[in-house]
Protein backbone atom coordinates (compact mmCIF):
# COMPACT_ATOMS: atom_id res chain seq x y z
CA UNK A 1 0.00 0.00 0.00
CA UNK A 2 0.95 3.40 -1.05
CA UNK A 3 0.62 5.16 2.33
CA UNK A 4 2.04 9.04 1.25
CA UNK A 5 4.38 10.51 -2.13
CA UNK A 6 6.89 12.96 -0.80
CA UNK A 7 9.07 14.77 -3.56
CA UNK A 8 9.18 17.55 -6.53
CA UNK A 9 5.82 18.26 -7.71
CA UNK A 10 6.28 18.09 -11.30
CA UNK A 11 2.43 18.76 -12.21
CA UNK A 12 -0.92 20.71 -10.81
CA UNK A 13 -3.68 20.42 -12.87
CA UNK A 14 -7.45 21.42 -11.13
CA UNK A 15 -8.31 17.72 -10.58
CA UNK A 16 -4.91 15.79 -10.19
CA UNK A 17 -0.80 16.22 -9.81
CA UNK A 18 2.29 14.29 -10.13
CA UNK A 19 4.76 14.03 -7.84
CA UNK A 20 8.15 12.83 -9.18
CA UNK A 21 9.45 10.30 -6.57
CA UNK A 22 12.93 8.76 -7.12
CA UNK A 23 12.32 9.76 -10.79
CA UNK A 24 8.86 8.35 -11.02
CA UNK A 25 6.12 10.44 -11.72
CA UNK A 26 3.17 9.69 -9.67
CA UNK A 27 0.04 10.54 -10.23
CA UNK A 28 -3.02 11.15 -7.90
CA UNK A 29 -6.69 12.46 -7.93
CA UNK A 30 -7.51 15.11 -5.05
CA UNK A 31 -9.63 17.78 -4.10
CA UNK A 32 -8.48 21.34 -5.47
CA UNK A 33 -8.10 22.59 -1.99
CA UNK A 34 -5.38 19.59 -1.58
CA UNK A 35 -4.05 20.83 -5.19
CA UNK A 36 -3.52 24.34 -3.88
CA UNK A 37 -1.25 23.54 -2.03
CA UNK A 38 1.45 22.37 -4.11
CA UNK A 39 3.99 24.12 -6.08
CA UNK A 40 5.64 23.09 -8.69
CA UNK A 41 9.22 22.62 -8.62
CA UNK A 42 8.76 22.24 -4.90
CA UNK A 43 8.74 19.37 -2.87
CA UNK A 44 5.23 18.33 -1.56
CA UNK A 45 4.06 15.95 0.57
CA UNK A 46 0.23 14.18 0.26
CA UNK A 47 -1.18 11.07 1.84
CA UNK A 48 -2.69 8.61 -0.65
CA UNK A 49 -4.99 5.52 -0.81
CA UNK A 50 -5.31 3.40 -3.94
CA UNK A 51 -8.69 2.70 -4.79
CA UNK A 52 -8.68 -0.96 -6.72
CA UNK A 53 -11.46 -1.46 -9.33
CA UNK A 54 -11.90 -4.09 -11.53
CA UNK A 55 -10.27 -2.23 -14.25
CA UNK A 56 -8.49 0.54 -12.67
CA UNK A 57 -6.17 1.07 -10.23
CA UNK A 58 -6.38 4.70 -9.13
CA UNK A 59 -4.14 6.79 -6.63
CA UNK A 60 -5.78 9.60 -4.48
CA UNK A 61 -4.09 12.41 -2.60
CA UNK A 62 -4.62 13.90 0.73
CA UNK A 63 -3.50 16.68 2.23
CA UNK A 64 -3.49 14.82 6.07
CA UNK A 65 -4.17 11.48 7.47
CA UNK A 66 -7.17 12.74 8.43
CA UNK A 67 -9.19 13.81 4.94
CA UNK A 68 -8.05 10.71 3.77
CA UNK A 69 -9.42 8.57 6.57
CA UNK A 70 -12.75 10.62 6.04
CA UNK A 71 -12.43 9.87 2.20
CA UNK A 72 -11.63 5.87 3.09
CA UNK A 73 -15.25 5.73 5.62
CA UNK A 74 -16.93 7.50 3.07
CA UNK A 75 -16.31 4.78 0.63
CA UNK A 76 -18.01 2.02 2.56
CA UNK A 77 -21.36 4.16 2.24
CA UNK A 78 -23.79 2.02 -0.39
CA UNK A 79 -23.55 3.98 -3.45
CA UNK A 80 -20.90 6.00 -2.88
CA UNK A 81 -17.77 6.01 -4.93
CA UNK A 82 -14.44 7.71 -5.09
CA UNK A 83 -15.49 10.12 -7.40
CA UNK A 84 -18.49 11.31 -4.99
CA UNK A 85 -16.34 11.10 -1.59
CA UNK A 86 -13.94 13.26 -3.25
CA UNK A 87 -16.67 15.83 -4.39
CA UNK A 88 -17.92 15.61 -0.47
CA UNK A 89 -14.24 16.83 0.71
CA UNK A 90 -14.41 19.42 -1.94
CA UNK A 91 -17.22 21.18 -0.77
CA UNK A 92 -16.86 19.89 3.44
CA UNK A 93 -13.61 20.24 5.41
CA UNK A 94 -12.81 16.98 6.64
CA UNK A 95 -14.58 18.07 10.17
CA UNK A 96 -17.33 19.28 8.34
CA UNK A 97 -17.93 16.15 7.41
CA UNK A 98 -17.68 14.66 11.11
CA UNK A 99 -20.07 17.14 12.54
CA UNK A 100 -22.41 16.98 9.21
CA UNK A 101 -22.42 13.15 10.69
CA UNK A 102 -22.32 13.32 13.84
CA UNK A 103 -24.97 15.62 14.17
CA UNK A 104 -27.51 13.94 11.68
CA UNK A 105 -27.62 16.95 9.42
CA UNK A 106 -28.04 15.58 6.18
CA UNK A 107 -28.73 18.68 4.57
CA UNK A 108 -25.21 19.72 4.90
CA UNK A 109 -24.50 16.40 2.31
CA UNK A 110 -26.88 17.90 -0.12
CA UNK A 111 -25.11 20.73 -0.74
CA UNK A 112 -22.50 18.27 -3.09
CA UNK A 113 -23.54 17.91 -6.31
CA UNK A 114 -24.98 14.18 -7.21
CA UNK A 115 -26.43 14.07 -3.27
CA UNK A 116 -30.05 14.20 -3.01
CA UNK A 117 -31.86 13.91 0.27
CA UNK A 118 -32.02 9.68 -0.22
CA UNK A 119 -28.55 9.97 -0.40
CA UNK A 120 -27.70 12.23 2.10
CA UNK A 121 -29.74 10.42 4.43
CA UNK A 122 -28.69 7.55 3.96
CA UNK A 123 -24.97 8.96 4.11
CA UNK A 124 -26.11 10.23 8.38
CA UNK A 125 -27.70 6.85 8.71
CA UNK A 126 -24.49 4.76 7.80
CA UNK A 127 -21.71 7.15 8.89
CA UNK A 128 -22.95 8.48 12.19
CA UNK A 129 -20.77 6.09 14.91
CA UNK A 130 -18.56 6.10 12.38
CA UNK A 131 -17.19 9.73 12.07
CA UNK A 132 -17.34 11.87 14.99
CA UNK A 133 -15.74 15.78 15.54
CA UNK A 134 -12.46 15.78 16.35
CA UNK A 135 -12.61 19.72 16.90
CA UNK A 136 -9.94 20.70 14.66
CA UNK A 137 -10.85 23.36 11.48
CA UNK A 138 -9.55 21.42 8.64
CA UNK A 139 -8.97 24.21 6.50
CA UNK A 140 -5.86 24.54 4.31
CA UNK A 141 -3.67 27.30 2.72
CA UNK A 142 -3.46 28.27 -0.43
CA UNK A 143 -2.32 28.91 -3.31
CA UNK A 144 -0.01 29.97 -6.65
CA UNK A 145 -0.83 33.01 -8.60
CA UNK A 146 -3.04 32.61 -12.06
CA UNK A 147 -3.79 35.03 -14.50
CA UNK A 148 -5.65 38.28 -14.30
CA UNK A 149 -8.54 39.22 -15.94
CA UNK A 150 -10.91 36.56 -16.77
CA UNK A 151 -9.58 34.05 -18.50
CA UNK A 152 -9.30 31.99 -15.05
CA UNK A 153 -12.93 31.72 -15.37
CA UNK A 154 -13.30 28.62 -18.06
CA UNK A 155 -10.62 26.98 -15.81
CA UNK A 156 -12.69 27.13 -12.39
CA UNK A 157 -15.91 26.02 -14.36
CA UNK A 158 -14.39 22.95 -15.85
CA UNK A 159 -13.09 22.05 -12.00
CA UNK A 160 -16.62 22.38 -10.55
CA UNK A 161 -18.23 20.64 -13.66
CA UNK A 162 -15.73 17.77 -13.00
CA UNK A 163 -17.36 17.50 -9.31
CA UNK A 164 -20.93 17.63 -10.72
CA UNK A 165 -21.98 21.26 -11.21
CA UNK A 166 -23.39 22.24 -14.69
CA UNK A 167 -22.00 24.58 -15.87
CA UNK A 168 -24.58 27.57 -15.49
CA UNK A 169 -24.66 26.67 -11.81
CA UNK A 170 -20.82 26.64 -12.21
CA UNK A 171 -20.76 30.29 -13.56
CA UNK A 172 -23.19 31.24 -11.10
CA UNK A 173 -21.87 30.43 -7.79
CA UNK A 174 -18.27 31.53 -9.08
CA UNK A 175 -20.27 35.45 -9.88
CA UNK A 176 -21.88 34.91 -6.32
CA UNK A 177 -19.07 34.21 -4.41
CA UNK A 178 -17.04 36.54 -5.60
CA UNK A 179 -18.97 39.42 -5.10
CA UNK A 180 -17.14 40.19 -1.71
CA UNK A 181 -13.99 39.34 -3.06
CA UNK A 182 -12.95 41.52 -6.19
CA UNK A 183 -9.68 41.26 -5.32
CA UNK A 184 -9.72 37.70 -6.29
CA UNK A 185 -11.03 38.34 -9.56
CA UNK A 186 -8.77 40.52 -10.25
CA UNK A 187 -6.13 38.30 -9.26
CA UNK A 188 -7.25 35.49 -11.20
CA UNK A 189 -5.94 33.25 -8.33
CA UNK A 190 -7.29 29.63 -10.14
CA UNK A 191 -7.20 27.71 -7.04
CA UNK A 192 -8.11 30.13 -4.39
CA UNK A 193 -11.36 31.19 -6.80
CA UNK A 194 -12.19 27.53 -6.62
CA UNK A 195 -11.72 26.98 -3.01
CA UNK A 196 -13.57 30.51 -2.33
CA UNK A 197 -16.49 29.26 -4.37
CA UNK A 198 -16.36 25.92 -2.75
CA UNK A 199 -16.13 27.33 0.87
CA UNK A 200 -19.35 29.90 -0.66
CA UNK A 201 -21.48 26.80 -1.09
CA UNK A 202 -20.45 25.00 2.22
CA UNK A 203 -22.27 27.70 3.32
CA UNK A 204 -26.02 26.88 3.82
CA UNK A 205 -27.65 30.39 3.35
CA UNK A 206 -27.02 30.92 0.08
CA UNK A 207 -26.29 27.55 -1.35
CA UNK A 208 -27.72 27.88 -5.26
CA UNK A 209 -30.04 25.61 -6.22
CA UNK A 210 -28.45 22.90 -8.62
CA UNK A 211 -30.13 21.71 -11.76
CA UNK A 212 -32.29 18.63 -11.15
CA UNK A 213 -31.72 17.46 -7.48
CA UNK A 214 -30.87 13.37 -7.45
CA UNK A 215 -31.61 11.23 -4.91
Amino acid sequence: MISFLRGAVSHVGLGSGVIDVGGVGMAFSATPQTLAGLRVGEEGTVHTLMVVREDSLTLFGFASPEEREVFEVLLGVAGVGPRLALAVLAVHSPEAVRVAAHSEDAKAFTKVPGIGPKVGARLVLELKGKLVPLGTGGEHAPSSAGSSGTAWKPQVVDAMTSLGWSEKDASTSIERALEDRPDLAEAGNVPEILRTTLRWLGQGARTPVKSGTRG
